[in-house]
């Protein structure tokens, strides 16, 4: 038998000192929220502060644990967490397009890739956290 893989990933939902959220624009799935796999030897928490700072530039401080949707068909386990900004500056990278702070209601229109959006809606119902989400 096969040990199972699993990939873990870790995203941040980002607010800056105007209640704007910070979306990339990724080259494949369009405006999202800043996140990548967690690498060995890394927590999620550390995983999507690094991850922030390497497609957007911005430096973050996590503010709280938001919860888990996991993908069961392909073995994804996607960890949320809500974030200030504390730094940095909007910059982009090979896996960010654009770059920016944006008022919350435009941002969610902006957002249109698969469940992405109810990701963002799900870290910023302080009522609903954490959050398990199973697809």
């Amino acid at each position: 038998m096969n040990p199972p893989k699993h990939i873990v990933s870790a995203a941040t939902v980002v607010l800056n000192d105007h209640n704007e959220l910070l979306l990339i624009k990724g080259p494949l799935r369009g405006w999202e929220m800043p996140g990548g796999q967690v690498e060995e030897g890394e927590s999620p928490r550390e995983a999507a502060i690094r991850e922030t700072k390497e497609e957007s530039g911005i430096d973050v401080e996590v503010l709280k644990f938001c919860g888990i949707f996991q993908n069961v068909e392909r073995s994804i386990c996607n960890t949320l967490f809500l974030c200030k900004s504390i730094g940095g500056k909007p910059t982009t990278s090979p896996e960010s397009l654009e770059v920016g702070f944006f008022p919350i209601e435009e941002a969610l229109k902006m957002v249109e890739y698969k469940n992405f959006r109810e990701r963002i809606e799900a870290c910023l119902n302080d009522e609903a956290l954490p959050v398990y989400v199973e697809f």
